[in-house]
């Protein structure tokens, strides 16, 4: 790999016109993981992080809305460099408390370049490197950046335009409606009816969180979900306090007995998915309300974790419930009124407030056209390499963590594939490196990068005509669980497709 990158000094320059060797894209958990993997492995390569948001963070950034926190545990949500200190189930302003540490401790500030949006990325095979067209969100000012690998870590859905589905009459509605994903920071709803429409992660979340000052949260829901009341403290880590362990030990126990018994729930959602969902429907049965219509609200017609857990720290979802304060109706919007909605059924659920908590929408690399070798590259036509790269697409990787684990589970496995691949463009003294299927696989089916049997969230379903695809083989195949990933990853042959030069 060259090293011929931009100097600091250079750098404080300005952004426009300079050189860096890996040009990461995104300052979320993923872009700061990569940057220091790039600090801590490679010390002697220089690279830049541009990020569109005016801070870090990503979704715990965007996401502001009262209660934010992770559905996964932060042991293995958080780095594998970095131990967790907190409670397993932690709040936004917690965990970017935690990348902020990450951030001082390598000095990665330094490399962070906010507010700078990258509109186009193309690349030349005969200069052998990447074009960045990015624009400065607060000065309108266009920016070139080249570098000679890409990583792209800009996260997966949209972080402009949520998901905000059209019901008839909501222009009638008096009060305000708005979505968690821009939450508005002087929305009082103290002493109000909040009527919360969806019933996934966001508003287990959110819900909850409403009803200590709301009057009364009504969330409505199509269809059922899975609910996980897990408790905020691991009974494992409860019997480790008094041990006084180191924080590395502590840590990596409670990672591992994570990872144990998110691997037996990812597993018996395909070997014994009865049993599962037997599990999940009767763990929750006695925290439900007597009189509650517990078949109607409460009971899936999907297979577990084919759509994300929706996780309850310590069951508070139910206890609201129980208390008065939160109530379940499972129905259609038929249309809105000044005052609420009229449902599909008839009945009518009153609200001062709307929350749209509906979901988002998935941005193939942050919804940036891609050229190589000035064509437009079509995303829907390439297969991917193990789930990091694109076939056809030089010196170019990317971060996408799992749906049933901890994104960063994932996201540290690869950045050790791309550790490797590295360290073998030295060792043999080239520059580019290309997925290539081989001759024997010119006639594979192009299959969708999420097949619904396996994944079937509504940004899946509604995204799957925009996405890359995958083949019916290694290494062309991504969505594999973290127990295959494990061992699969640090095995995997990384001449095996990719052609290097």
């Amino acid at each position: 790999m060259n090293t011929d990158a931009a100097s600091p000094a250079e750098r404080a320059d300005g952004l426009h016109g300079s050189h860096t060797d890996v040009l990461v894209v995104g300052a979320g958990i993923s872009g700061i993981g990569a940057a220091h993997r790039l600090r801590s492995d490679f010390p002697d390569l220089g690279f830049l992080v541009v990020e569109a948001q005016e801070n870090r963070g990503g979704t715990w950034w965007t996401h502001r809305y009262p209660g934010v926190r992770s559905d996964s545990d932060l042991f293995t949500y958080g780095y594998r460099h970095k131990p967790w200190r907190g409670p397993a189930i932690a709040g936004g302003e917690e965990i970017l408390a935690y990348l902020d540490e990450v951030i001082a401790e390598d000095d990665l500030a330094q490399h962070i370049h906010y507010r700078c949006r990258v509109t186009g990325l193309e690349w030349s095979s005969h200069d052998e490197r990447w074009t960045a067209q990015v624009s400065r969100v607060d000065t309108g000012e266009q920016l070139q950046i080249t570098a000679n690998f890409l990583w792209m870590c800009q996260g997966f859905y949209d972080h402009e335009t949520p998901h905000s589905p059209t019901w008839p009459g909501l222009e009638r509605f008096e009060g305000p409606v708005v979505h968690p994903q821009h939450w508005p920071v002087d929305l009082d709803v103290t002493g109000k009816r909040v009527l919360v429409v969806g019933s996934g992660a966001t508003a287990a979340t959110l819900v909850p969180a409403l009803a200590g000052d709301a009057e009364h949260v009504t969330m409505l829901q199509r269809s059922p979900s899975y609910w996980l009341p897990l408790p905020t403290k691991h009974e494992l880590e409860v019997l480790l306090e008094p041990l006084e362990l180191p924080v590395e030990w502590r840590h990596e126990i409670m990672r591992r007995a994570y990872v144990q018994q998110l691997g037996k729930f990812a597993a018996a959602s395909f070997d014994d998915p009865d049993s599962l969902r037997e599990l999940l429907i009767e763990t929750i049965r006695p925290l439900v309300p007597e009189g509650t219509d517990f078949s109607k609200h409460f009971t899936p017609s999907y297979r577990p974790w084919q759509q994300r857990l929706a996780v309850a720290p310590d069951g508070d979802f139910f206890s609201e419930m129980r208390a008065g304060t939160v109530s379940v109706v499972t129905d259609t919007i038929a249309e809105f009124t000044d005052r609420g909605a009229l449902l599909s059924s008839g009945n009518s659920v009153p609200a001062d407030v709307v929350v749209t908590a509906t979901g988002f929408d998935l941005a193939v690399f942050g919804g940036i056209p891609f050229t190589v070798d000035g064509d437009r590259v079509d995303f829907t036509t390439r297969v991917t390499w193990r789930g990091l790269m694109i076939s056809g697409i030089p010196n170019m990787v990317f971060a996408f963590g799992y749906f049933r684990h901890s994104w960063t589970l994932r996201v540290d496995l690869v950045y050790d594939v791309i550790a490797r691949i590295f360290n073998q463009m030295r060792e043999q003294d080239t520059s580019v490196v290309t997925p290539t299927p081989h001759p024997q696989d010119a006639d594979m089916p192009l299959l969708p990068w999420m097949p619904e049997e396996n994944f079937n969230a509504g940004y899946v379903r509604r995204s799957q005509h925009k996405m890359f695809r995958q083949g019916d083989r290694a290494p062309w195949t991504h969505m594999h669980e973290y127990d295959h990933e494990r061992v699969a990853l640090p095995a995997a042959d990384i001449n095996d497709g990719l052609t290097y030069r």
